[in-house]
């Protein structure tokens, strides 16, 4: 049995790092399944693959021709909405390292097809727990949350807060990929993730409302962008698919909000204390996956189910910092 989880998974740095991107994910799982061939062995190995792949996804007409309107053309064409994300979507990938999860996604299946070895391919939307990489958005946010907490910060810096991510814990993922190794079709593709999506900007508030500090008002730095309660819960249906949201994810899927770079950032209100969020360009992407939303209905069937909410993904972050934050 092989897990190949080995890669260079930060989408920022394979724009910086293109080409070691390439030669970690792509070169390095094309030297795993030639060591499996050459070897003359055939474990069931279960691949990796990564929601970024998806890519460019489009879940309004609105969005279509904005996107139209800035890269020109869009290919294959759309089937709107493309959300929540099924295997058989389309795949635009807008980052190197997607890039890369590409070609070890299709890699995985030629081997299979062409030598017969006992390759699955997983799609994990995003996972996240105590002890997540800093650099990543989550571990961003909780940890600058546990240091506002602490004291040793007045202010949170982040990049986009639109974007949307399917986040799970990655308990639920690892449960996935022992699923797929155990029931999964040789040669086939499936979704991991918790079927449900939720904002950056929302990931904030709620690691801020855990911490001790509920939002009860946020208000855009610039441009007057105010929205009251904006954490209240939300169930409606999205997409098809009923969810828990909060009001200002509701909002932000309408399409009746954005908070872009020149709104400079979000004052967030807790109580009689004022947190700013600052929008810092440099965390901005130079292409965005703009919403990810997982249709995992392909893998329930062979008994897969997530477990844990953002809330409690969120929770293990902060103890993870907080308790680090003791240690030091």
């Amino acid at each position: 049995m092989i897990f190949h989880l080995a890669a260079q998974s930060f989408v920022p740095r394979s724009f910086s790092h293109p080409i070691e991107t390439s030669q970690i994910n792509s070169l390095g799982t094309h030297n795993l399944l030639e060591a499996v061939r050459i070897k003359g062995v055939n474990p069931t190995i279960v691949f990796a693959g990564s929601s970024e792949e998806y890519g460019l996804v489009f879940n309004s007409e609105e969005h279509y021709s904005l996107m139209k309107e800035k890269y020109g053309k869009i290919f294959p064409e759309p089937e709107i909405p493309e959300v929540p994300i099924k295997e058989t979507n389309p795949l635009r990938p807008m980052s190197p390292y997607a890039v890369s999860k590409v070609y070890g996604d299709y890699l995985m299946r030629n081997y299979h097809y062409t030598y017969g070895l006992n390759t699955v391919v997983s799609r994990a939307f995003n996972h996240e727990g105590a002890g997540r990489g800093i650099m990543f958005v989550t571990s961003v946010v909780t940890n600058q949350v546990a240091e506002l907490k602490s004291g040793n910060l007045d202010k949170i810096t982040i990049g986009n807060v639109n974007a949307f991510r399917d986040w799970s814990h990655v308990m639920d993922i690892i449960n996935g990929y022992c699923v797929l190794a155990d029931k999964g079709q040789y040669g086939d593709v499936y979704n991991l993730g918790s079927m449900r999506t939720t904002s950056v900007l929302s990931y904030i508030l709620l690691s801020l409302e855990n911490a001790g500090m509920p939002v009860d008002r946020i208000e855009s730095m610039n441009n007057n962008k105010v929205i009251d309660n904006p954490i209240d819960r939300d169930y409606s249906e999205f997409y098809g698919v009923a969810f828990e949201k909060t009001n200002v994810d509701k909002m932000l899927l309408e399409g009746s909000l954005e908070f872009l770079l020149e709104d400079k950032g979000i004052i967030a209100h807790c109580g009689e204390k004022r947190v700013p969020i600052e929008f810092n360009p440099e965390r901005f992407r130079p292409s965005e996956v703009p919403i990810l939303f997982a249709d995992t209905t392909k893998v329930q069937e062979l008994g897969f189910k997530a477990t844990y909410s953002v809330e409690d993904i969120i929770r293990d972050q902060l103890n993870y910092f907080l308790d680090e934050k003791k240690r030091a």
